[in-house]
């Protein structure tokens, strides 16, 4: 315990990571498990515990918000040039919540080289030991990313605004199993774009006339991939993309509400631009050790007679079910690919042949089957594996039937 308030001693010097340290003690006294925590000092707690309270109260009473649409717009524009999404209000109110700054990351010369990804040489995955806000270790819970090493106090997050109500019971409930939570940075996938690439697809977007951090209907979504398409090929779009389109539409609505949420539109957005952008080396470089060990157990799961390579089918399968998002029901990736996940509505019926129930393919493509090795394997997938970041049910990249 003396190292802990040792540690609390100096971060508390900084006024963002005291809040996030009260914010903590919020959390756990919230929480039913028992705690031994009749230390000293619960009169700094009241006094911080206070400034929350006073800091919600005049949150709840607003600003008189005479403001135009113009600025409001224009805040929704840097809110997307920063990557910071969209903001909970309390941000707006109270400038005691801070969030971070998202600084994006660079393009280096050796990134379109190929990387070394070795597939009988396993990482050891190793997680941070204390929270990402509060920098504060303690013997209890932190939620882990199941993308990145970073962890989490759900007070913390909870405080900084990236856990509301509804999400709580989801982060608890899923951090610590195979499905997994990831966290405010790789949950958005936005956050990948270079500024470079980020103007390109906010020059896009003010070309296409979208209004940052409203929903798209299918004919909005409709008529923006119509306007891209134009833009970049010179010629209309064809009736098969127009369908293709639609069925991406599908896929980023999964409870059917008729439009698409904003987040989940950048999302799809970012991920299609990397993959037009970035050579497939270079999306390589972005996996992290998580991601590529569950590749490993993916492919080797498929690799039945250990001869390093699997069939054109299983790879098919493998971008149809595990890669292309994480399912609550999935279970452990060591067992057969078949079970890693629901078997949905465009993913093969079966780990061994190569057909899905929408499209059967032509008998001269099954009767010579290209086999693929583990380079192969991760190229081909590594974009589903990027899009099946986010926490949301949404499919951000529909694979083609």
């Amino acid at each position: 315990m003396g190292v802990l308030m040792s540690r609390r001693q100096t971060v508390e010097r900084v006024q963002k990571v005291s809040l996030a340290v009260s914010a903590f003690k919020d959390g756990l006294r919230e929480q039913p498990s028992t705690r031994r925590r009749g230390e000293a000092g619960t009169s700094r707690r009241g006094t911080l515990e206070q400034e929350v309270q006073e800091g919600e109260e005049e949150a709840s009473a607003g600003p008189s918000q005479p403001e135009e649409s113009s600025s409001s717009a224009k805040a929704a524009w840097e809110r997307l040039r920063d990557g910071r999404g969209v903001e909970p209000e309390e941000f707006d109110r109270a400038n005691r919540f801070t969030p971070p700054a998202f600084i994006r990351p660079k393009r280096e010369l050796h990134d379109d080289e190929p990387p070394d990804i070795s597939l009988e040489q396993r990482e050891q995955i190793v997680n941070d030991e204390m929270c990402e806000i509060c920098e504060v270790w303690t013997a209890e819970s932190l939620f882990p990313c199941r993308i990145c090493p970073r962890v989490y106090h759900d007070g913390c997050l909870r405080r900084m605004g990236y856990l509301q109500k509804d999400s709580t019971v989801e982060v608890t409930e899923t951090a610590h199993t195979e499905t997994g939570w990831s966290c405010y940075y790789c949950d958005n996938l936005n956050l990948l774009l270079t500024e470079e690439e980020m103007y390109s697809l906010m020059e896009t977007l003010k070309n296409c006339k979208i209004i940052p951090e409203t929903c798209l209907t299918l004919d909005d979504f409709l008529h923006y991939k119509h306007l891209v398409h134009k833009q970049q090929f010179e010629k209309p779009m064809t009736e098969a993309q127009e369908e293709q389109a639609a069925l991406q539409f599908n896929a980023l609505d999964p409870d059917k509400k008729g439009h698409i949420e904003w987040q989940d539109f950048l999302s799809h957005e970012s991920i299609q631009l990397l993959q037009k952008l970035r050579p497939q080396n270079a999306l390589l470089r972005l996996l992290t050790p998580k991601e590529r060990e569950r590749a490993r157990a993916a492919f080797l799961a498929l690799d039945q007679d250990s001869d390093g390579f699997i069939g054109e089918g299983e790879c098919r399968q493998a971008r149809h079910t595990w890669f292309r998002k994480h399912q609550k029901e999935m279970l452990s990736c060591n067992v057969s690919i078949s079970h890693v996940g629901p078997i949905s509505e465009g993913s093969p019926a079966s780990s061994r042949n190569g057909k899905s129930p929408e499209k059967i393919l032509p008998a001269t493509k099954q009767e010579e089957p290209r086999t693929v090795d583990w380079p192969s394997f991760l190229r081909e997938n590594v974009s589903y594996i990027l899009a099946a970041r986010p926490n949301s049910a949404a499919l951000h990249l529909q694979p083609p039937a």
